[in-house]
């Protein structure tokens, strides 16, 4: 887990720098020192265009944050009620069949990944960040209601949550003073492990045309526009997909730490 805090807060301190400092300016264009290997004056060289391959490279993690963040909050938002609510109705015998259609209805979203979406949003709307960041959002929402429906299956069949029911508590109380509590930590894992698909999905997005458009910086069109360079020049697909694959690591790192550190069971079988 200490590991993959230490990539994620670098990357978000990659991001959060951009905003103040930057070697040049990205959209500046010097074709005079296109193609540059890596130097005191562009540590991570320059590409086909003479841009700054560092200064691109700290713009594009203010996208991919953007991404993950807003694409992992529409999942959370939006699946995590889903899965409560699945749950809620399943408990009771006038209302199993209603959970179970909701369940049913989010199992037919999982047969729409992210890509599919990203190219109707693209044929309905104009291909950007932001049908690409609604696109991977939605394709996250089954995997949080599935997390939640679990979670809190297990927190209803609980010795308090029975007391409360007892005490003749309503049902959005216990799903808001009950259920919710105890079902953070596995969301907050789920949310982990969703950001580093979503960073993945950005950048394969942006690879294909379907994300981040020019002249936005993005880490995915950056591995686009230096893939004709590879034989020549490989030091431009290196620095973005170095930095693609640190931060899907760090988060995925990040994810099975809080795992472990939010379950009791896989804590005690790691010191056994």
């Amino acid at each position: 887990m200490v590991i993959g805090a230490v990539l994620v807060i670098l990357i978000f301190a990659l991001a959060l720098v951009s905003f103040l400092w930057t070697p040049y300016d990205p959209s500046a264009v010097d074709p005079v020192a296109r193609l540059q290997s890596s130097s005191l004056e562009h540590p991570f060289g320059t590409d086909m265009f003479g841009r700054d391959t560092l200064t691109w490279v700290m713009y594009g993690a203010r996208i991919t944050l953007m991404v993950g963040i807003v694409a992992v909050g529409i999942a959370l938002l939006i699946g995590t009620p889903i899965g409560v609510i699945a749950a809620l109705f399943a408990q009771y015998p006038w209302g199993a069949w209603i959970g179970a259609v909701i369940m049913r209805a989010n199992d037919i979203l999982l047969a729409f990944p992210a890509l599919l979406l990203a190219i109707i949003f693209a044929a309905v709307y104009q291909p950007g960040t932001g049908p690409a960041m609604v696109a991977v959002g939605i394709a996250a929402i089954p995997g949080f209601a599935r997390v939640a429906r679990s979670g809190t299956m297990q927190v209803l069949g609980s010795e308090y949550v029975r007391a409360a029911r007892a005490s003749n508590r309503r049902v959005p109380a216990i799903a808001l003073f009950h259920v919710l509590p105890n079902i953070a930590g596995m969301v907050i894992v789920q949310a982990s492990v969703a950001f580093a698909i979503s960073i993945l999905a950005e950048a394969g997005l942006s690879f294909l045309g379907l994300g981040t458009q020019a002249p936005v910086p993005s880490w995915g069109r950056m591995l686009q526009e230096s893939q004709q360079f590879l034989s020549t020049h490989p030091g431009l697909a290196l620095w973005p997909g170095l930095f693609i694959a640190l931060a899907v690591l760090g988060f995925n790192l990040l994810g099975d730490g809080l795992r472990d550190r939010f379950d009791p069971k896989m804590e005690a079988r790691g010191n056994g």
